[in-house]
């Protein structure tokens, strides 16, 4: 070769060229603020960035361009997708002045702006940087990143979230400003900030250097940070004192670490006086991920900064707690506010100055820092976080001389085989020092090694390829791998060799700008020229106007490229920027290691087998090969691969005929000399028979066309040199010894490659190059192997290449390496057949689907569930290149199926498995069919019964849609909910008046209740915005006056009823609806006018004509607003600035502004609203606001007693404050609230000091100054439930509370008698008593008897304490009974019930039962026509007692089936509340009194409302609508109250809530069905109005909505309900058509959705209910997925249109009756739509073909039935291969293979035991398919064997030459049959075998089945008549 070849040989292409210039550059001119910029710059700054500024500028550019180097920076990294995968793009950030511009682009892609941010002053630095957000506990593993850009400027650092959030962090100095020194004190001077809203921090080190260790600040002024790394997590720092680079490991700092820096103030500075500038170093952790270090954004502006750079770190992943005022901020708001700044030294503990080694120091006395006079006392030191320890310094120069050699460019490089290394560029020395270092076997730290020195003026690291380019003094580029250098890099375009060719980058208007416009030479270094750099004239340019452009043209005839480059800059991937020294950037790519599939495999494992150095050598002389300049295209890579092997390997590729036909396309690769010139033009008989020896030919030869023409084949005459010298091989090469290594290495890659059906074409390249080397080494049985694969490739006679015997011994045989040749198809026959296996060789990260095969096979076949447990498999053997091997292989291990393991765990376990390794559905189907078989079974398995908790993979790969869409949404965030598709409010609904009811889902109401118009029925009902009618008959002697007053008069009355229907309304609509959050949530207006017929006049209240309360309205619009803000559902995305959006203008609405707050309190809303919005509201002291705004913010709080909602409540509570403090005047219902709410904060708790004052609170007395006087009796009530909540269901366990007496104090308040001295500190306020109500020292019962009730029946509940149940007995005796308001008995016997909760039982039996004696004597029933007269009885307290303790208990009734919907319950209150109404109307009504059975029918009502909630019973819904109807008499305000609320309970949250019988929903029950109802709309003196609503923390949702994955819409499935056993009753299953409510889910045990129409699913609740509670909350859906040929639920209520109730009647001519049409039924995949079309569509003359499309129409058909259309490809293959093989065709026997693993899975043990438990479903079960194929090959194979081929088959046994066109056919026979090789026959003895048994007996061992055994026997004994016929 000629010397300019050779020079060429080690250059290297790189790709292509293009000009570069920061993308934010142009942007920032487009900026608005660019104008101002401008200004500021120089003149001519407009022309600065223009490509064609005019000729005479060049001057003043120069001076602009040193200006603008200060002033722009700009960095580059590798894009990153928001979802994760990869993307091959730029990302740029720029600065310029206060200007950011982030965008993001590449070559291929349009750059786009991301982003730009302006700031006020000039930025100083900006990265990237992940902050980590922990969670709540702090641990180190979790916490989410969050993706911020950090802009620093010198005063503040403004970080941006990629998520919105915003944070100004104030720097406490001024970052610009040299050292900070106060009073000489030394302060740190290196910090960290974890956090946005952390403080900056001080780092501290450990220095272990002085014996002792000792951890301090850093604070040394000599050390510069020069690098961070995240990964691992280093710091490099430049000492400038002694010119030394030292490494230290960064980490956090431990606690036992943080005490001793904070513990001792006297430590002073560090031995080495460790420290940095002060610059944003590290006070960011702000380290941005892999921030390529090259190009620091700091230019040094002055020497006393250093560079700095940040990378993040992942030991420093979460933060540790401050200990800062800012903690009290919660995270989650983004606060513009600044950390605070901290005044100067006292927050350090440093109290001396450091004493160094280097310079005196001013020792101070200990406490020289307190009496400074600006300090303050009481600053906390900050606790330092960061901690860094020594890793590493450099040797000390030799060179003292050179003072500033720091490094200006720091990256991190690994090389070709993963070893790293951390280099730095000192530019002083034109060095580039390499530093190797690995981490410690236990990987705790990190080892560093010695420095090697590569001359260098610049470098970058390439991490694409794993190399790093290096400029070179002289100007050469040159690329090293590690510190092994790969060879020049030349580029293409950059010197071209006559300038006229069309340059390669496009600038329309200069095309050669930045190419023949260089500046003088200005580099000092220039070597000599190099020959090796082409020189080039440069030719006259072509139009002559562009010549002012380049005023060096003339000067500078020979431009030599080494010159122009001057730097090297924003390393991307494999992309780097050169910087011309005219100012111009051209970026370039760096080749790629390799770019088929099939070398980069085969390179993969010859460095993974070779010795580092050796792979390093080989890989870097197949790069240079690989990519000269003109290198090989795609398709001739791989023969320039085996080329450059087998060279290596020392063959003579010239000599060798087939490497030398390799064609690579005409490109004259310089691995390979050219070829000799042919001697003659015309041609001559050698090129006829180049031409038959090539491979194109031998492949015609055996293709199908060849067979089909009947060509002959030709002889091929012995080529001349094949055997004229045998070729031998050139030992001294560099991979000759270890070619038995790379022969093994390349068969594993080779049966790697079998794994996926798409790698063919490069299995075929790849097995002549194994035979080759088969050959070389003497392996029959490898070529045997590869004969029997690719009998077609694989011909007999070949060149072989001589190994001396002498080298032979110098090869490395590796002990890997096995004789026979290991096979994956072979052992996964043996696994199926139960034969022993050899574990399987294979290399980690190559043949890693070697690995999954044969893991999941030892799984699933051989049932060994170990298999994959750890990573060490005893099926798997590990080959590394090290000498020392894994362990040896185990025995020879006989594996049988384990049947004990459940099998469908099995599946299961395999399922889960391969999702964990990260197996999709496209790896599967590129795994060959036979070996896919066995998972695609156990896919089957699982799809028929998954869990329901499966993550979302795994429902994809068994092919659950349903299953993974579930999976999918379950994993959304808690915030979004998911919306069906009728969530959206259709827009029809707008042009009628607003009812507060259009955000229904009529979609799911409309298929629970599908029969009839309920729904609109309750619509109507409980609308308020619309006028009601009012029907009054003008009576003839009314004057028109009086007729209008009547008018009225009628309409107040129906305005009672009015005014109650907003409950019920919210009841209905309860969380909803997800509002828009710009737009205000619309409130239906109350209206209270009314219409009367026949002319339509409006009647008004407001005329003046009759009398109408004050204040009528304003709890009704309170209840109004409460309603309209429980439509909101808990998933809605609002905050606080929406909240107050939504206040109103006018003061009218402020009552349902309050209604509202309230009610986004109970939907867990009002949490988000600000405290100084509610400090803002409550100080405007409106009564009603109070109220909702106190009872929302406890509700939202429920049992957290949270102490800032404690303090705000007690500001209401006279009684928490203390004993001195002003009395506020707080209005009585405010208190009321106040008091409530602190029972919901504290509910559960049984905090003593609040229950002590609760206590004392139900039996306050009346104040002297006529305080506490009016409605005592609602606030003593709110005590005791509050009492009650505060104690809920501790019973007598209440621990520490045994003083307080609280039973027998509570029985007190309930019976009465003497008032005991007031205990506590408030007893001041009560010596003197009232001077208006005399009560005397004895209790009110009548007001304090209702609280105490209901607080013994909270703390009591559910406890069965007899002793208390009986205290609340009714009395027995008619004395007693006086004493007693009959109203506190329904209470008494209601709260007896709760505590003996376990002895409700649903019938009337027990509900009577809880009458006494005396009344059952003396009252008949409750409808007998007249009551027997008695003198010595009051009938009237006996009819009274008797209704309400009946009433009392049937309210109980409701609480304990609350939400059960259980049908004796109803069937029993049904009954009641008939009776009762009958009662209404019996004469006898006037006894018991109208309204005490108004009230107790009213109980009734809830009662039944309460068991049905959420059903929409019929019967109660009748109910409800006739108390609708009746509005005269008795009916005032609370009975419509009650009425309509259970109304609202019946079809709660439109069907889809329920009620809960948890103690807390049930303490919230008994506040808001307290069973006294107000009189008027604005009574609130037994009970506070607002507690109505807190029915909400009761009602959980339960509805499951079925949802058809596929039309996405709800739909009707039967469930299966299994309930856990309980004390009354067994296990039990329930089918229910769903939707429908669930019962409570603590009750059950499982539930299913049961076929036949949809797939199975089962929820598992024994595991725990979260899985379902989140499907529940999320809105309850629940996917399911039709089956094949099902219709649903609502096309076919009956089931007799599904496609199988037909195929049923005529089965017999199966594929015939199936019609392709009628596929669309059975399946929606369009793929198997598309082949029915084309391939099962009879046409016209069809001829033979109709065979073909009967067969093809029958698999379809059971694919689709059996539902797996995924097996469909697999049959085609299947018949396919029969068909080939009949034709005789097979010219490799892959397919072949794949049959006999699938018969061979068929008839394995483990599949006959999963058979025998499920015989009817399965893969291929009910057909005749897999029988007749089998049948087809054994007698096609069978027929060959007779015509001839037993001849061929003698001669191949008995190692003869063989026939070549019996070849194919030959290797099929021995595949199909296992017929061991020769070599196995002859070691197996079988010579003198006589007779059959002893062949037999003989052949059992080598694993040869019986059928073959018939077929071989006669040839093996020598008897020519074949045995089978």
């Amino acid at each position: 070769m000629s010397d300019h070849c050779d020079e060429r040989a080690t250059m290297i292409a790189a790709g292509d060229l293009q000009e570069f210039a920061p993308r934010g550059r142009e942007q920032s001119r487009r900026h608005p603020s660019a104008l101002s910029l401008q200004l500021r710059r120089l003149q001519p700054a407009p022309e600065l960035c223009s490509s064609d500024g005019a000729a005479g500028l060049v001057g003043s550019l120069r001076e602009v361009t040193i200006h603008d180097r200060h002033r722009e920076t700009w960095q580059l990294r590798k894009g990153i997708s928001d979802v994760g995968e990869e993307v091959d793009y730029d990302e740029e950030l720029y600065v310029a002045s206060n200007m950011v511009i982030w965008s993001k682009g590449s070559r291929s892609q349009a750059s786009t702006v991301y982003k730009a941010f302006t700031v006020d002053s000039p930025v100083l630095q900006a990265l990237w940087c992940d902050f980590t957000i922990p969670e709540e506990k702090w641990d180190k593993a979790d916490g989410e990143l969050e993706k911020c850009i950090c802009i620093l400027q010198n005063s503040c650092i403004n970080i941006h979230s990629m998520e919105g959030k915003d944070y100004i962090a104030a720097l406490p100095f001024q970052v610009t400003s040299a050292l900070l020194f106060v009073h000489k004190e030394p302060l740190p001077t290196m910090f960290s900030m974890l956090h946005p809203l952390d403080e900056i921090t001080p780092l501290v080190w450990k220095s272990g250097v002085f014996g002792s260790s000792r951890v301090q600040y850093v604070a040394d002024h000599t050390l510069r940070i020069v690098f961070l790394s995240a990964d691992p997590s280093i710091v490099m720092t430049y000492d400038t004192v002694q010119s030394l680079h030292t490494i230290w490991a960064l980490r956090r700092v431990k606690p036992e670490e943080q005490s001793l820096v904070l513990k001792f103030p006297e430590q002073g500075g560090t031995p080495q006086h460790m420290a940095t500038n002060s610059s944003l170093t590290a006070h960011l952790r702000s380290f941005s991920k892999g921030d390529s270090p090259g190009g620091s954004p700091f230019q040094n502006y002055s020497s006393i900064h250093s560079q700095s750079r940040s990378g993040s770190s992942p030991n420093l992943q979460s933060r540790s707690p401050t200990i800062s005022n800012m903690a009290a901020l919660s995270r989650s708001h983004s606060p513009a506010l600044g950390v605070h700044s901290f005044s100067g030294v006292q927050r350090f503990n440093f109290s001396s100055s450091a004493q160094s080694p280097r310079r005196p120091s001013v020792i101070h006395s200990p406490n020289s820092t307190s009496n400074d006079s600006f300090l303050v006392p009481e600053t906390e030191p900050i606790v330092p976080e960061l901690c860094i320890d020594h890793l590493w310094t450099e040797t000390v120069p030799n060179m003292r001389s050179e003072k500033n050699s720091q490094a200006s460019k720091v990256f991190i490089s690994t090389d070709l085989c993963g070893q790293k290394f951390l280099c730095f560029l000192v530019e002083s020395q034109l060095q580039l020092r390499c530093v190797k270092f690995q981490e410690s076997n236990d990987k705790s730290q990190l080892i560093f090694g010695s420095i090697t020195n590569i001359p260098a003026k610049d470098a970058a690291p390439v991490e694409g390829i794993d190399m790093l380019l290096v400029l070179e003094g002289s100007g050469n580029l040159v690329l090293y791998s590690g510190v092994v250098r790969v060879g020049k890099a030349f580029i293409p375009g950059l010197p071209a060799p006559s300038l006229s060719m069309s340059n390669q980058m496009p600038r329309p208007s200069t095309p050669l700008d930045s190419v023949s416009t260089p500046s003088k030479p200005l580099n000092k270094h220039l070597g000599p020229l190099e020959e090796s750099v082409l020189l080039s004239p440069v030719p006259e340019l072509r139009d002559s106007s562009k010549l002012h452009d380049s005023p060096y043209v003339e000067d500078c005839t020979f431009q030599q490229l080494g010159t122009f480059i001057q730097a090297l800059r924003d390393p991307v991937h494999s992309r780097v920027t050169l910087e011309l020294s005219n100012n111009t950037m051209v970026r370039i790519s760096i080749p790629e290691i390799a770019t088929s599939e099939l070398v980069k495999r085969c390179l993969q494992g010859v460095k993974a087998i070779l010795p580092k150095e050796t792979a390093v050598q080989t890989l870097v002389k197949w790069y240079n090969a690989y990519n000269a300049p003109g290198g090989p295209s795609y398709h001739s890579e791989w023969n320039l691969f085996v080329t450059c092997l087998m060279n290596m390997m020392g063959y003579n590729t010239e000599r060798l005929c087939w490497t030398r036909s390799l064609d690579f396309e005409g490109s004259l690769s310089p691995v390979i000399a050219p070829k000799k010139a042919r001697p003659s033009e015309t041609g001559s008989d050698e090129d006829w028979e180049y031409l038959l020896s090539s491979d194109y030919h031998r492949n015609f030869e055996s293709h199908p066309v060849a067979k089909a023409l009947r060509l002959d084949p030709l002889e091929v005459s012995a080529s001349k040199d094949d055997f004229s010298q045998s070729l031998s091989l050139d030992s001294s090469t560099l991979l000759f010894t270890h070619i038995p290594a790379i022969f093994f290495v390349l068969h594993l890659i080779y049966e790697e490659l079998k794994l996926n059906s798409l790698m063919g074409e490069g299995l075929r390249s790849l097995v002549v190059l194994l035979v080759q080397l088969a050959r070389d080494l003497k392996l029959e049985a490898y070529i045997d192997y590869y004969y029997r694969d690719y009998p077609a490739l694989v011909k007999t006679s070949r060149q072989t290449c001589i190994i001396d015997q002498v080298q032979t011994g110098f090869m490395l045989h590796p002990s890997f390496f096995s004789a026979e040749p290991p096979s994956i198809f072979q052992w996964l026959s043996s696994c199926l057949k139960g034969e022993g296996v050899q574990p399987y060789p294979y290399l980690p990260g190559i043949c890693e689907r070697s690995k999954l095969v044969v893991l999941s096979v030892a799984l699933y076949i051989l049932g060994d569930e170990s298999a994959v447990l750890n990573e060490a498999s005893h099926y798997l053997y590990k080959i590394t290149s090290g000498k020392d091997l894994l362990l040896a292989s185990p025995p020879f291990s006989r594996c049988s199926f384990k049947p004990s393991t459940s099998v469908s765990s099995l599946a299961e376990k395999l399922v889960l498995w391969m999702t964990s390794v990260g197996f999709t559905l496209r790896d599967l189907e590129s795994l060959p069919f036979g070996v896919a078989l066995p998972i695609r079974d156990a896919i089957y398995q699982c799809r028929e019964q998954p869990a329901s908790d499966w993550p979302e993979a795994v429902c994809l790969l068994i092919g659950r849609q349903d299953l993974s869409k579930q999976a999918w949404e379950g994993s959304l965030q808690k915030g979004k909910s998911v919306m069906l598709s009728s969530d959206i409010p259709s827009a029809t609904e707008s042009e009628e008046d607003e009812d507060g009811m259009n955000d229904m889902n009529e979609e799911v109401m409309s298929l629970i209740w599908s029969e009839d118009l309920r729904v609109q029925e309750v619509r109507r009902l409980l609308q308020s915005a619309r006028p009601v009618r009012v029907n009054v008959v003008q009576m003839p002697e009314a004057s028109d006056h009086e007729y209008i007053e009547e008018k009225e008069n009628r309409l107040l009355q129906l305005c009672q009823r009015t005014m109650a229907l907003p409950v019920g309304r919210g009841m209905f609509t309860l969380f909803s609806y997800h509002p828009v959050p710009t737009e205000q949530l619309p409130i239906p207006k109350l209206n209270l006018t009314g219409r009367a017929p026949p002319r339509n006049t409006t009647v008004d209240l407001n005329s003046g004509n009759i009398d109408v309360p004050p204040n009528m309205a304003c709890w009704a619009s309170f209840h109004n607003g409460v309603a309209a803000g429980l439509k909101i559902a808990p998933a809605s995305q609002i905050d606080s600035a929406w909240i107050v959006y939504n206040k109103p203008k006018i003061a009218e609405l402020a009552n349902e502004y309050a209604g509202f707050l309230m009610a986004l309190g109970l939907n867990g809303h009002l949490t988000k609203l600000a405290t100084l919005n509610i400090h803002d509201y409550l100080t405007k002291g409106h009564e009603m606001t109070s109220i909702g705004l106190l009872l929302g913010v406890s509700a939202a709080k429920l049992g957290t007693m949270d102490m800032a909602i404690t303090r705000l409540l007690s500001i209401h509570i006279p009684a928490l404050l203390p004993p001195t403090s002003t009395e506020l005047d707080v209005p009585h219902n405010v208190q009321v609230a106040a008091v409530v709410g602190i029972g919901l904060v504290y509910q559960g708790t049984a905090h003593r000091h609040t229950a002590e004052v609760l206590l004392a609170e139900i039996g306050r007395p009346p104040g002297p100054e006529m305080e506490y006087c009016t409605d005592r009796e609602s606030y003593s009530l709110a005590s005791g439930l509050a009492l009650g909540m505060v104690c809920l269901g501790h019973g007598s366990n209440l621990i520490g509370m045994s003083d307080l007496n609280v039973p027998e104090q509570l029985y007190q308040y309930m019976v009465g008698g003497h008032r005991r001295f007031q205990m506590g500190m408030h007893r001041e306020k009560h010596k003197s008593p009232s001077y208006q109500i005399k009560e005397g020292d004895t209790i009110n019962v009548d007001v304090t008897c209702p609280g105490a009730t209901l607080a013994l029946a909270m703390i009591y509940l559910k406890t069965n304490n007899r002793s208390i149940a009986d205290w609340l007995k009714a009395p027995d005796t008619m004395y007693l009974l006086d004493f007693v308001k009959p109203e506190f008995l329904l209470l008494r016997t209601l709260a007896r019930c709760l505590i003996l909760w376990d002895d409700i039982l649903p019938n009337s039996k027990w509900v009577n039962s809880n009458v006494p004696q005396i009344i059952r004597e003396n009252i008949i029933s409750l409808h007998a026509t007249e009551l027997p007269s008695s003198e010595d009885l009051s009938l009237e307290t006996l009819a009274q007692a008797h209704v309400y303790i009946i009433a009392g208990a049937c309210l109980s009734l409701g609480f304990r089936f609350a939400g059960s919907e259980n049908l004796a319950a109803f069937q029993c209150l049904y009954k009641y509340a008939t009776d009762f109404l009958k009662c209404l109307s019996a004469p006898t009504a006037s006894i018991t009194g109208h309204y005490n059975l108004e009230t107790c029918l009213s109980v009734l009502l809830l009662a039944l409302a309460m068991v049905m909630a959420g059903s929409g019973n019929l019967k109660v819904l009748q109910l409800c609508r006739f108390m609708h109807k009746k509005t005269g008499g008795e009916m005032n305000y609370g009975f419509h109250l009650a009425h309509h609320m259970a109304l609202g309970l019946l079809f709660l949250g439109g069907g889809r809530y329920s009620l809960s019988t948890s103690n807390s929903s049930i303490a919230a029950l008994l506040c808001a069905l307290y069973p006294h109802f107000p009189v008027h709309s604005t009574d609130n003196r037994y009970h506070l109005q607002a507690l109505r609503h807190l029915y909400v923390l009761a009602a959980e949702p339960r509805l499951l909505t079925p949802v058809d994955v596929d039309s996405n819409t709800p739909c009707y499935a039967l469930i299966e309900v299994t309930y856990k056993g309980t004390q009354w009753y067994g296990e039990a299953t329930e089918e229910l058509m769903a939707p429908t409510l669930l019962p409570e889910l603590h009750l059950l045990k499982q539930i299913r959705v049961k076929g036949p129409r949809y797939w199975e699913l089962l929820i598992d609740l024994s595991k725990g209910t979260a899985h379902l509670q989140s499907i529940l909350s999320k809105g309850g859906i629940l996917y399911v997925k039709l089956r094949a040929g099902q219709l649903s639920y609502k096309e076919d209520p009956m089931g007799w249109r599904s496609l199988l109730a037909q195929t049923v009647t005529h089965r017999n001519s199966e594929a015939r009756a199936f019609k392709p049409e009628a596929i669309s039924a059975f399946t929606s995949d369009p793929a198997l739509f598309s082949f029915a079309d084309y391939f099962c569509k009879p046409t016209v003359n069809m001829g033979q073909k109709q065979e073909i499309l009967d067969l093809f129409s029958s698999i379809l058909y059971e694919c689709v039935t059996q539902e797996n259309p995924e097996m469909l490809p697999t049959y085609i293959a299947i018949d396919q291969a029969v068909r080939r093989l009949e034709r005789r065709e097979m010219s490799e026997t892959f397919e072949l293979w794949q049959i006999k693993l699938v018969l061979e899975f068929f008839s394995s043990r483990s599949h006959q035991e999963r058979m025998s438990r499920n015989p009817t479903r399965g893969l291929f079960m009910n057909s005749e398919f897999l029988p007749v194929m089998k049948c087809t090959i054994d007698n096609t194979l069978d027929q060959w064997l007779q015509a001839g081929g037993d001849v061929s088959l003698h001669s191949y046994l008995s190692g003869q030459p063989l026939d070549e066109s019996q070849l194919s056919m030959l290797a099929c026979f021995l595949i199909y049959h296992s017929v061991p090789t020769p070599g196995q026959l002859a070691a197996g003895g079988l010579e003198g075998s006589r007779n059959f048994s002893e062949l037999l007996l003989k052949l059992r061992r080598l694993h040869v089945p019986v059928r073959a055994l018939l077929r071989l026997a006669p040839l093996l004994l020598g008897n020519p008549q074949a045995m089978v016929l």
